[in-house]
Parts: structure tokens; C-alpha cells; sequence
């Protein structure tokens, strides 16, 4: 450990800063943002005696301990005509959007040498004949106007469900603090939604199962095509045989959407042509995008980002463009993007090595690429307006300018992506797409963890408790209790989130005026789920929505896993009393409405808020945490000591479980850290398992509180850290 003191000044104030060397440049980056409350991304530091610019940890080993930031936000707005200017010398092409790294000025010049070296050599290997080439291109123009058929898109539509799809994209805003969104934002969240609803319900096809007996098969060839299968463009059949009872079975390679919305499997042909159709369905700019290495996808035009999106079907993953040359080690040349309106070669969005990519395109000039491209957009625009081909043309000069931003910008440097998913293994090394399994970030946002929802829940089973005390209630019979609640919960689950309305069902056990009289006890959880009680003219009584459905749907998950847990924990009571509501079958006082910065997160399912949501159907992943990672909790609020913390074990891969930690709590905005509990060789024995631990340093008062995970499970066997959840109690006043 080396420990330094570096003097901040921003604005009008100096800041004293205690770094720890050990603890990486974001959390040096994370204790400014806690002194003067600019997020890490905005942040600018330089040195105070040559103005350098500080970046990484190398850079703060070579200056003084004199420091400057300042916010990037506010330097871009007290100097619009410069940053402008520098942004117009440096690119060459259109305007920067606002915090977008790009290369230096030296490596600009390497990339552009290359670039004219690569197109000197092209005009001595490529053809000058752009025949070969528009064959490649012009079948897909008719397959994507299938997607305009109404009919096509109505029988999409129908197969999707869509309150399930609406109530996720409303809570998956809701998660990041927006109970309000806007059109726009409720449209780009549907549409990751539809995403990852389409990823589970396709199929990918290595070879199909026998059509007779269901068991494995092996290729046997080509065959042709039968009517039946050439009405929805199969010209391509592929012949298996069952490896149990020798029946062949055929495979026909469908084109048409409408039939893939039938059979829903395939394989990346397949999955980017139908994905497409549903994007349409429900009135996304989309286009269907073909790699001439071998794979399809989809773009769509976000509304909420300002720009054409990337998103892959086949492996669930959005808006990573550079997947498949930096995470499958793809070899790219053209990537075409089909649309209605037109064909456009978009390969610049795919590829950091543009001068690499142009040595291997050499079906025909670059010159021919374009004049290809141009005719058959031309054509596809024959009956459009003037008003239209207008809006048309500017668009298509936004986007080559975002296309000439996009290959000369470092914003994906950080970023960590995935081999290929999908498909057979030895399918895929054989591609030389395997790549690693992961996507992740090593460089995270600082995250705003929503979670007051979370400790309204778990204080609000206090009053239930206490009822059952003063009723002189057994363990049991309060189970029971809790069961009929939990019973509500699930159905309330199972019903559209704008029509939630369930009745508190008593059984043998539990009677009608035994409900009646807990229910003032249940207030607190109703209003925790934004739900109220309503007792109709037959004596029966209900559960329905009290509020914004949006905040029912985001507790009630964590509402069924916390009641599965008091559950246990009150069956295991023998002597259930008054002396038994203490922690941690009561859980009060659990510190909330934080924010998150950590070491690293996996993208999108695995982020750091992830570990504080309250629900087991989530988790923070850590790519590279196996030996060690962390992630800190930072209120705004006033100090707090905290008594105890619970963790639980993730869904799955025991062998990431965090083993050992150091637990650490800090009141000067992480300059300094002091020790609250260290835990070795800790166990958990199954999935989703809660372990509570007591603070063991107690008395000392911190706003910002740090896991410091030093080894996981099995270090041998993974390189990932994975939690469940995180909990945080502080002392009762």
C-alpha cells in the first residue's frame, strides 16, 4: 500500500485528498465525486504545474500533489466556440458529441497513413466490376419489404406478450429512478425488452431433433425443396438422419417471416430476419444488417439515443457494435444495412481497424461500393416524395458523419466483449468466434441505486410481527398467515400491471375474522406496494392498485422473496415471543437511496445496483473480481454506523461466491478508510442463501461504505465474482 495526499482545488475551494495507490484510479476519481459531487465520466483533473491531464494511475504517479478538476460539462459551456473548433481540426468530419474520447492527434495520423496505404493497395487486388457484389446485396431488398406487410406484422404482434413486455420496460426505467419516462424512453426500453423476449423464445438450431422419436441427429446433406417449403422461400432443405432410428428429417432454411414467427427457430439467418419483422411490427426503424463474414442482425433507430442502434437477437446483446471484431475476433469487410428506403454499407460502425478491414475488400473498388449502393438506393426511393427524399438525404449525411465520429473514437475502450453464444461450441471455435463469455466493463458509471422501495418492505413486516405477538400467535399459525399473503402476491404477479387485483384467500388454518382482524397490521405492506384493501358488498376482501401500477410492479418481487425468507426464518422458531423481534428476523433500519460505483460490472444484467435491488432475480457480476474487486455505497445523508450487513449467494456457479472480504466505512468522502469487519473462508452452502454478519468495529460513522472482496469460492476453476445481494443496517436511533 502507498498512500498519497494530493490537494484539489476546484472552483474556490481546496479539497485534501488521503489516496490509497492500491485502490485504482476510479476510486481516486469516486472520492472527488463524493468531495464535490462530479460524476467520474464529467470529471477533468490536471496537474496545477504543466496542465496535464490526468487519466490513469501512471499519470498521477508522475505529478506534484496539486491537482485541479474541473467538470467537463461546465468547461464545454463556458467555451462552445473552442471545443467546437477543436472537434472540427481534430475529426474532419461533423461535430463531437459531448464527452466522446477520441484518439490523439498522433494516432490520427498513423490511422489515416494506413488508411491511404490500404486504399493505394486495393486498386492493385480489387476488381473495378461491383457485379459480384450487388448479387450479394439485391436479394435482400425484397425480403426486407416483406416486413411492410400488415399482415405479416399483425400476426408478429399477436405472438408477443405485450403487458409483460410493457410492465418490464416501465421497471427497468423505474430501477434508475424514472417513474415518469417519455415516450421516447418507453420506446427504447420496450425495445430492449422485445430483445430479450425473443431471445428466449427462438430457437437455435445445430441440427434438429428427430421429427419421429425426438432423439439426436447427424447432417446428411442437401435436398430439395418441396413446394410446401418453397412457398416461404426455402430453396435451401438440409437432410438429417436420427442417430437412434435412422428417419430422416429435414430442415428447410425458411426466408419468409411470416413462417419463422411459426416454427420460431433457425439459426442467425433466421433469427436477424424474423427479429426484424417484430421490430417493424411495432413501428421501429429497422433494418436488417449483413455481414458478408457469415452473420445477420438488426439495426434500429433510437429515438432516446439519436442514432442507429445495434442489436444482435441471437445473443440478446444492444448497442455494442464492436462485438464481433474486438469480442468474436472477426475478420469484417462489408456489413450492409438493408432497408425500405434504402442500402447503406455501415461497416464503419463495426470496426476500429478500418484499415485493416479495407485490405480485405476486394470484391470491387470502393468507388464501385458506393456507385452499387447509390443505384439500388435510388431505386427503392423511386416513389418517395421530394419532401421525403429531402428528410432522407439529411439523414444519410448525419449518419456517415456519426459513422466517421464513431471509427475514430475510444469511447469503447473500456468495455470488455463476448465471444459468440450461440450455437454449437466446437461450431464456433471451428468459426474462430468463441472469443471469451463475458461482457463486461471494467470502467463503471457511478449508478443511482433506487432501492428505497426495499427497506419500506422489510420494515413494514415489523408491524405484522408485532400484531402476531399481541395476538398470541403461534410460529405456525403466523406462517400460515404470511402464506396468505404471500398467495396474494403471487397472483397480484400474475395479472396485467394495470389491472392488479387479488383477494386475501383464508384457509382451514387461518379463518375470515382472523384476516379481518390483522388486516390494520398489513397497512404498512400495502403502502410499501402501493396497494390498499378493499372489502366488496360480499364480505370479501381484496388487494388492488392504489397508485402509479409502475412502483406495484417494482416491489412485489421483492415483496414474494422477502416473505419467502420471514417464512423460514419464522418456522425455525420455537419460542416465538416478543423476545424474538430482533434482527435478523426483523430487519429495520436498512440503509437505502445510495449511489453505486464498483470495480467492474457485467453488461446489462450483472450491474452494481443489481446487488441492492432486493430481488433474487438479479446479481452483480464482476468479469474479473475472482481475486479480488469491490464496490462502495455512498449516501448523501448524515452519518450513519453501521451494525450489521447480510449477503446472499447468486443463482448459480457456486464457485463464484464471494469467500473473503474486508468491510469498510468512510466520513470524508473515501479519502480514508477505516476497517468495520473482515470475514475469511466464509461458505455458502446452496443457492440464494441470506448469511447475516454483525458489525464487528462498531461505534464509528461513515456515509460511504466499501466491500472489498479479496477471493471467491474457487479461484482455480473462475475468474468472476458474482453476489446476490447486498443489505446494510445502521443503528437505531
Amino acid at each position: 500500500m502507498v498512500a498519497r495526499t494530493f490537494l484539489v482545488r476546484h472552483d474556490d475551494s481546496t479539497f485534501t485528498v488521503d489516496y490509497d495507490t492500491d485502490d485504482g484510479f476510479e476510486v481516486f476519481q469516486f472520492q472527488l465525486f463524493s468531495l464535490t459531487s462530479i460524476p467520474p465520466h464529467e470529471q477533468k483533473i490536471v496537474g496545477e504545474d504543466n496542465d496535464r491531464i490526468v487519466s490513469d494511475d501512471s499519470d498521477l504517479a508522475a505529478l506534484s500533489e496539486k491537482l485541479r478538476l474541473v467538470s467537463i460539462t461546465s468547461e464545454e459551456a463556458r467555451k462552445p466556440e473552442k471545443q467546437e473548433e477543436t472537434t472540427s481540426s481534430t475529426v474532419g468530419a461533423g461535430n463531437f458529441d459531448a464527452g466522446t474520447s477520441v484518439m490523439s492527434d498522433e494516432e490520427l495520423a498513423r490511422m489515416l497513413q494506413a488508411e491511404e496505404e490500404a486504399l493505394l493497395l486495393q486498386q492493385y487486388v480489387a476488381g473495378d466490376n461491383g457485379a459480384q457484389f450487388e448479387e450479394k446485396v439485391r436479394p435482400y431488398i425484397s425480403k426486407v419489404l416483406l416486413y411492410e406487410d400488415p399482415v405479416r406484422q399483425e400476426v408478429a404482434r399477436k405472438t408477443v406478450p405485450l403487458d409483460n413486455l410493457e410492465e418490464k420496460a416501465l421497471v427497468s426505467l423505474a430501477k434508475e429512478g424514472n417513474f415518469k419516462p417519455s415516450k421516447v424512453e418507453e420506446d427504447h426500453a420496450f425495445l430492449l425488452q422485445l430483445l430479450f423476449w425473443f431471445k428466449r423464445s427462438f430457437s437455435w438450431v445445430n441440427a434438429p431433433p428427430c421429427d419421429g422419436c425426438g432423439n439426436e441427429t447427424t447432417a446428411q446433406g442437401m435436398g430439395d425443396a418441396l413446394p410446401s417449403e418453397i412457398q416461404y422461400g426455402a430453396t435451401r432443405v438440409e437432410l438429417y438422419r436420427c442417430n437412434s432410428c435412422s428417419r430422416v428429417t429435414r430442415f428447410p432454411r425458411y426466408n419468409d417471416p411470416l413462417k419463422l414467427v411459426e416454427t420460431r427457430k433457425g439459426r442467425c439467418g433466421e433469427w436477424a430476419n424474423c427479429f426484424t419483422l417484430y421490430c417493424r411490427a411495432f413501428g421501429y426503424e429497422s433494418r436488417l444488417v449483413l455481414d458478408f463474414t457469415d452473420h445477420a442482425w438488426t439495426e434500429c433507430y433510437s429515438e432516446a439515443l439519436g442514432r442507429w442502434m445495434h442489436l444482435d437477437p441471437c445473443e440478446a446483446i444492444y448497442d455494442r457494435p464492436l462485438l464481433y471484431e474486438k469480442g468474436w475476433g472477426k475478420k469484417l469487410n462489408y456489413v450492409i444495412a438493408i432497408a425500405k428506403d434504402g442500402v447503406y454499407d455501415v461497416t464503419k460502425r463495426y470496426t476500429r481497424k478500418w484499415n485493416e478491414v479495407l485490405s480485405r475488400r476486394t470484391i470491387t473498388t470502393e468507388s464501385s461500393v458506393v456507385s452499387v449502393l447509390t443505384s439500388i438506393t435510388k431505386e427503392c426511393r423511386r416513389n418517395c416524395t421530394s419532401q421525403v427524399l429531402s428528410i432522407l438525404e439529411e439523414h444519410d449525411n448525419i449518419e456517415r458523419e456519426a459513422l466517421e465520429r464513431d471509427l475514430r473514437s475510444t469511447d469503447d475502450a473500456p468495455i470488455s466483449l463476448p465471444g459468440r453464444q450461440s450455437g454449437d461450441k466446437q461450431w464456433r471455435i471451428a468459426r474462430s468466434e468463441f472469443g471469451t463469455d463475458s461482457l463486461s466493463s471494467s470502467s463503471c458509471t457511478v449508478r443511482i441505486c433506487c432501492d428505497e422501495h426495499v427497506t419500506k418492505i422489510y420494515n413494514a413486516f415489523s408491524s405484522i410481527l408485532h400484531k402476531f405477538v399481541e395476538d398470541s400467535l403461534t410460529a405456525s399459525k403466523g406462517v400460515e398467515v404470511l402464506k396468505i399473503l404471500r398467495a396474494t402476491v403471487v397472483d397480484l404477479k400474475k395479472l396485467p400491471y394495470k389491472k392488479r387485483r387479488a383477494s386475501l384467500k383464508p384457509n382451514s388454518i387461518v379463518g375470515t375474522s382472523l384476516v379481518h382482524q390483522l388486516l390494520p397490521s398489513f397497512k404498512e405492506l400495502l403502502n410499501a406496494l402501493t396497494l390498499k384493501s378493499e372489502l366488496d358488498s360480499n364480505g370479501i376482501l381484496s388487494v388492488c392498485l392504489a397508485g402509479n401500477p409502475v412502483q406495484t410492479a417494482l416491489a412485489l418481487p421483492v415483496a414474494l422473496h422477502a416473505l419467502d425468507e420471514l417464512i423460514s426464518d419464522l418456522s425455525k422458531c420455537d419460542n416465538f415471543s416478543k423476545g424474538s423481534l430482533s434482527f435478523p428476523l426483523l430487519r429495520l433500519n436498512r440503509i437505502c437511496s445510495g449511489a453505486v460505483l464498483a470495480s467492474g460490472e457485467e453488461l446489462p444484467f450483472g450491474i452494481a445496483t443489481a446487488a441492492f435491488d432486493g430481488t433474487r432475480m438479479s446479481k452483480w457480476e464482476e468479469h474479473n473480481g475472482a481475486k479480488g474487486c469491490w464496490i462502495m455505497y455512498k449516501r448523501s445523508a448524515n452519518m450513519q454506523e453501521l451494525v450489521a450487513y447480510e449477503l446472499m449467494s447468486a443463482n448459480d456457479a457456486p464457485e463464484r461466491d464471494p469467500m473473503d472480504w474486508v468491510v469498510e466505512g468512510s466520513n470524508d468522502g473515501g479519502s480514508s478508510w477505516h476497517v468495520l469487519d473482515e470475514r475469511r473462508s466464509e461458505m455458502f452452502d446452496k443457492r440464494f442463501q441470506r448469511k447475516t454478519y454483525n458489525v464487528k468495529s462498531a461505534g464509528f460513522l461513515s456515509n460511504m461504505f466499501r466491500f472489498r472482496f479479496l477471493a471467491v469460492r474457487d479461484v482455480k476453476s473462475t475468474s468472476q465474482l458474482q453476489v446476490g445481494s447486498i443489505d446494510l443496517y445502521a443503528k437505531q436511533n
